[in-house]
């Protein structure tokens, strides 16, 4: 399932003309002098991007490389309009940017479920000739052609939407974390990477509120510069409300691994450090309690950080944990 995971694709969308107007005069057996009747042209296919909840995936179009829209009909006579065509509706996950892929400009956020945005517009219908006839000219053969469609390419990125945001190195302990916390069924191995894709889970926290939980791949020294998997995946933090820094209470260096995260984090985007930050020391049942120096470890941490001492496999501390990331997505009065 986590191959069917995308959250990147270039497209190229183009839509319809507009249809040519008519430049039809009216012939009728007892109407010697049959006036214009040329209708309008109809109106060039949309191509339409609406958000849906139900998707998690660009898959649907990754081998979607080029979408047309149809082009509008000609008028008729008798005043007919021609047929308008179809509007293309691509459905996309709720949280996808939509890129112009020559400049890198943002044209379109998708947040909400049911949005719609029109990322290529068909052209308008041309003018039949009745719109041309005057007291001058009675038999117009003026009329116009429809208005061109719109093209180009489109990078579609999808940033997943979640209120806390887990980050940390590989084999942190994110993902056993989040699959203790909700029903989310992630991979859990004993080696780097296990995380290929984002995870989300619903945490439910007394029966009474909950918040979505994104388990993201773990990163490493470097990341913002391609190495492991963290520049693909780096993006869908920038979506997360919170971060929740996981750090094994078996590292060897406790404050190293901290720094390493917030670099990386701050060379791919200087503006998540302005997120609130918890840190949760994890696999904290690895070390005997009366060996775990947690004072110690607070000291290394920046002060007035949130540190949350936790263990997956035990349950220790999960509920503190989780009251914590409730006090910091309340909102602030």
């Amino acid at each position: 399932m986590e191959s069917n995971f995308i959250d990147y694709v270039k497209i190229h969308c183009a839509s319809g003309a507009g249809g040519r107007g008519s430049a039809h005069l009216r012939r009728a057996k007892y109407v010697p002098k049959g006036g214009p009747d040329g209708g309008d042209g109809g109106k060039g296919g949309s191509i339409i991007l609406r958000a849906d909840t139900r998707l998690w995936t660009l898959l649907h179009l990754r081998y979607r490389k080029h979408v047309k829209a149809e082009d509008g009909k000609p008028g008729g006579m008798q005043l007919q309009t021609g047929k308008s065509a179809e509007n293309i509706i691509l459905d996309v996950p709720v949280g996808t940017v939509v890129k112009n892929a020559d400049t890198g400009e943002t044209l379109f956020d998708l947040t909400q479920d049911g949005q719609t945005e029109v990322l290529c517009k068909g052209g308008e219908g041309g003018l039949g000739n009745d719109h041309f006839k005057s007291p001058v000219n009675r038999t117009p053969k003026e009329f116009t052609y429809g208005e061109e469609g719109q093209e180009g390419w489109f990078n579609l990125e999808l940033k997943v939407l979640a209120d806390v945001g887990l980050v940390g190195l590989p084999n942190a302990g994110k993902s056993t974390l989040l699959s203790v916390l909700s029903a989310a069924r992630p991979k859990i191995r004993d080696y780097p990477f296990t995380t290929l894709v984002p995870q989300l889970g619903i945490v439910d926290c007394r029966g009474k509120q909950s918040f979505v939980m994104a388990d993201i791949p773990g990163i490493i020294g470097g990341a913002h510069e391609g190495k492991g998997l963290g520049l693909r995946f780096l993006r869908h933090i920038e979506r997360n409300s919170i971060l929740l820094i996981t750090i094994a209470c078996t590292d060897e260096d406790i404050q190293k691994t901290y720094r390493t995260l917030i670099n990386e984090l701050h060379m791919y985007n200087k503006e998540l450090l302005d997120k609130p930050r918890i840190v949760a020391i994890t696999k904290c049942d690895a070390i005997p309690e009366d060996k775990l120096d947690t004072k110690a470890i607070r000291r290394t941490l920046p002060s007035g950080l949130p540190v949350v001492f936790i263990s997956s496999v035990a349950g220790t501390g999960l509920d503190t944990l989780k009251d914590e990331i409730l006090k910091q997505l309340a909102p602030k009065e």
